[in-house]
C-alpha cells in the first residue's frame, strides 16, 4: 500500500511543486555537491540541477516521453535513510512521473542502470510525504526492467 501511495503521489505532487527562488535552487546544489564530494561519487549534472550517472548502458532506442516503464529501484535521504525500494520492478508511465525520474528516464535504453541525485525542485518539493520531509533532496538507484 505505500508503494501505491508513494506512485499515486508522484503525479499531484510534479503538478502542484513551488517555484523555488534562484537562492534556494543554489542552496540545494551545494549540498549536493558536498555529498557528492564527500561520498566521492562521479556524476554529470544537467542545467535542470539533477546530478545522475548511467552506470550500465541498456540497449536498443532510447526512453520516450510517451513509453512505460517497468523500473526496479531504491530511495535514500542524504541522510542515508530508505524510503522506498521495490524487489520486483514495477511499471510506470514515463510522463507521470517527477521530473528527475523522467529527465533521467529520457537519457536510458532498455537495460540501463542509472544512479541519480534529485533536488527538491525535480522531486516531491515542499509536499511532506510519510517519510519524506519537506524540500528532500533524493538519492535513486534505478534499474530499467523493459520498456513499451
Amino acid at each position: 500500500m505505500t508503494r501505491f501511495l508513494f506512485i499515486a503521489s508522484l503525479l499531484f505532487i510534479f503538478a502542484s511543486c513551488k517555484t523555488y527562488s534562484d537562492q534556494d535552487i543554489e542552496g540545494f546544489d551545494k549540498e549536493i555537491q558536498a555529498y557528492i564530494k564527500k561520498n566521492k561519487l562521479d556524476l554529470d549534472a544537467s542545467p535542470s540541477g539533477l546530478y545522475y550517472k548511467i552506470t550500465r548502458e541498456g540497449e536498443g532506442r532510447m526512453i520516450q516521453y510517451t513509453d512505460s516503464v517497468s523500473i526496479s529501484y531504491k530511495g535514500k535521504l542524504l541522510n542515508g535513510l530508505i524510503f522506498d525500494y521495490t524487489k520486483e520492478p514495477l511499471t510506470f508511465a514515463v510522463k507521470g512521473l517527477i521530473g528527475g525520474w523522467k529527465e533521467t528516464l529520457l537519457s536510458c535504453k532498455n537495460g540501463s542502470e542509472v544512479l541519480m541525485i534529485i533536488p527538491p525542485q525535480l522531486g516531491y518539493g515542499n509536499h511532506k510525504l510519510d517519510d519524506i520531509p519537506q524540500n528532500s533532496i533524493l538519492y535513486f538507484e534505478m534499474k530499467v526492467w523493459n520498456v513499451k
